[in-house]
């Protein structure tokens, strides 16, 4: 199973580097993803998700306007 964001569902990419006379070789794009404990406001237990940094903000504005969600949920999905 790939590591991807709980939230935001951002996973690796692929892409070029170019060089300056324009050859094109394979890269990997990665999200800024963290392993992260957070507190599930559903169940009020410890979670283990990996977040990227977007995610965590998302979850504070979340938070700050009162919306229900299950990290619990959102992992398996």
């Amino acid at each position: 199973m790939t590591k991807s964001c709980v939230v935001t569902g951002k996973k690796v990419t692929t892409g070029f580097n170019v060089s300056h006379s324009n050859r094109h070789t394979k890269r990997r794009l990665y999200p800024n993803l963290q392993q992260r404990r957070l507190r599930n406001p559903a169940t009020g237990r410890m979670v283990r998700v990996f977040i990227t940094s977007r995610g965590l903000r998302t979850l504070k504005k979340w938070d700050a306007e009162g919306k229900t969600y299950d990290l619990a949920k959102m992992a398996k999905a």
